[in-house]
C-alpha cells in the first residue's frame, strides 16, 4: 500500500486571551526577522497545552511537532482528553486552518466531518444542501445525481429532504452531514465526533460504512471518539495525544489500554465534605479493615460509605462498576437486598467475598434513593485498579484481561 497522507513537524500555536494572531508589534517583529532571514522570534516560546494550568505565556502551542503517515485504506484513530489537540490536527489535514510550523502531504480528495452541519445552509433545504456540500467537496452535478437516492436513503431523512435545514434536529444534521461525506467517494474520510450526536441505530449504521469505506473500497479514514468501543471496532491503528504532543503511536488495543491507564490514575476513594444530605465519602479496606489502594481478583472487600440523611429517610445505597469502555458490569443496591439505612447520619458497608473483574481499570458510580425516587447520582466517583490476585487459590486464572470470575465446581 502507498502513503496517502504524510504529516511532517506539524505545530499550530495560538494567542490567548485575544481575537487574532498578534499585536502590530508582534507583526512587525516578525516581518524584520524574516526580512534578515531569521525565524519567527515568536516560535521560540509559548505555553504547553495543558488547559488545567494558569495562563503564564501570551502563546500556547495547541500541537508540537507531530509526525506521522497514513496508508491508503488504513483506518487510524486519534484519541485523547478534551483539549489535547485532536480538532486542531484534524482541521489542519482537512485544510480548514494552516500550520504554524510543518507541512502536511496528500493524495486525492478528502471530505471532512468535524462539527454538526458544517457546511450546511440552514436556510436551504436539505436535498439543496446535499448538492451545495458535493459541490464543496469538489464533485460534479452528474456525480452527485448518480448517488442522490442512496444518500437519501441512507440518512434516513426522506420525509425532511425537502424542508429546510434549519428545522432539522442536530442527529438529522449529522446522518445528513455523514450521508453526503461518505457517498460522494473521498479519497480520505476525516470524522470528528460528530457520531456522539446521532442515536445507537444510526450509529452502528455508520461505523458499518466506515468499515465498507475502508475494507471494502481501499479508501482512508481519520476518526476522532472518546467511544472506546467504536474505536476499537472500526480503527486499525491508533494515535494518542496529551497536550498538544504524540505520546502513543502503534497498535489500537495496546493504544486504548495506553490512553485508559493515563487517564484513569484517579482516586479509589471518594469525598464530598459539603454534602447536607447524600453520600459524604467512599472507603476501600480488606477484610482486616486496612485501607486499600488497589484491589486483587477474588479479595474479599469493604465498601464502607458514609451518609448523611437529615431528614431520616429509608435510605436505599448503590454502588455500580462499569469497565474502561464504560460499559455496565454489576451494581450493589441496598433495597434489592431489603436493606435501608434510616439513621439521620451513619456509615454503611457493603461486602464483596471474592472481587469477581480480572485486572485492567474501573471506575464506580453512586447513587441514593428513597422509595424509588434518586436523590443523588455522582457518575464517574472513583477509579477501582485491579491487579492479578489468587481467585480459586490454586494460583491459577483462566481468561484474559478483564476477565469476570465466578465460583463453580466440577464433578
Amino acid at each position: 500500500m502507498s502513503i496517502i497522507l504524510k504529516a511532517e513537524n506539524i505545530s499550530k500555536q495560538y494567542r490567548l486571551g485575544t481575537v487574532g494572531t498578534g499585536t502590530l508589534s508582534h507583526d512587525l517583529n516578525r516581518f524584520w526577522h524574516k526580512i534578515r532571514g531569521k525565524e519567527d522570534p515568536y516560535l521560540k516560546i509559548g505555553a504547553v497545552n495543558d488547559r488545567k494550568s494558569k495562563k503564564k505565556e501570551e502563546y500556547v502551542w495547541a500541537l508540537r511537532d507531530i509526525n506521522f503517515e497514513v496508508q491508503e485504506g488504513e483506518v487510524l484513530g486519534i484519541i485523547g482528553k478534551n483539549g489535547a489537540g485532536k480538532s486542531t490536527l484534524l482541521k489542519i489535514l482537512s485544510k480548514v486552518t494552516s500550520p504554524t510550523t510543518g507541512v502536511i502531504k496528500t493524495k486525492g480528495r478528502i471530505a471532512s466531518l468535524l462539527e454538526v452541519g458544517t457546511g450546511f445552509h440552514p436556510e436551504l433545504t436539505g436535498r439543496e444542501n446535499i448538492y451545495l456540500n458535493g459541490a464543496i467537496l469538489g464533485m460534479t452535478k452528474a456525480e452527485i445525481n448518480a448517488k442522490l437516492a442512496e444518500i437519501i436513503e441512507f440518512s434516513g431523512c426522506e420525509m425532511y429532504v425537502d424542508t429546510p435545514v434549519k428545522r432539522y434536529s442536530s442527529g438529522m444534521k449529522v446522518r445528513l452531514a455523514f450521508a453526503v461525506a461518505a457517498h460522494l467517494e473521498p479519497d480520505i474520510l476525516v470524522v470528528d465526533e460528530v457520531l456522539a450526536v446521532g442515536d445507537a441505530e444510526f450509529q452502528k449504521k455508520a461505523i458499518g460504512k466506515m468499515q465498507d469505506i475502508s475494507k471494502g473500497e481501499g479508501r482512508t479514514v481519520l476518526f476522532v471518539s472518546h467511544n472506546m468501543a467504536a474505536v476499537k471496532n472500526l480503527c486499525t491503528r491508533l494515535i494518542v495525544l496529551k497536550n498538544g504532543e504524540k505520546s502513543f503511536d502503534g497498535e489500537v488495543n495496546e493504544g486504548i489500554e495506553f490512553y485508559l491507564n493515563n487517564l484513569q490514575k484517579g482516586k479509589l476513594n471518594y469525598d464530598n465534605i459539603d454534602v447536607v444530605e447524600g453520600i459524604k465519602s467512599v472507603r476501600f479496606f480488606n477484610q482486616s479493615d486496612i485501607p486499600l489502594t488497589m484491589v486483587l481478583i477474588g479479595q474479599s472487600i469493604k465498601i464502607k460509605v458514609e451518609y448523611n440523611n437529615p431528614l431520616k429517610r429509608a435510605l436505599s445505597i448503590s454502588i455500580g462498576i462499569f469497565d474502561s469502555y464504560s460499559n455496565f458490569l454489576f451494581s450493589c443496591r441496598s433495597d434489592v437486598v431489603n436493606q435501608t439505612f434510616d439513621k439521620k447520619n451513619g456509615i454503611a458497608t457493603l461486602t464483596i467475598p471474592k472481587w469477581p473483574l480480572g485486572a485492567g481499570s474501573y471506575s464506580y458510580n453512586l447513587a441514593i434513593h428513597d422509595k424509588g425516587i434518586m436523590l443523588e447520582n455522582v457518575k464517574n466517583a472513583g477509579n477501582i485498579n485491579v491487579e492479578a490476585g489468587d481467585y480459586y487459590g490454586t494460583g491459577k486464572l483462566p481468561g484474559n484481561a478483564h476477565a469476570f470470575y465466578i465460583d463453580y465446581k466440577w464433578k
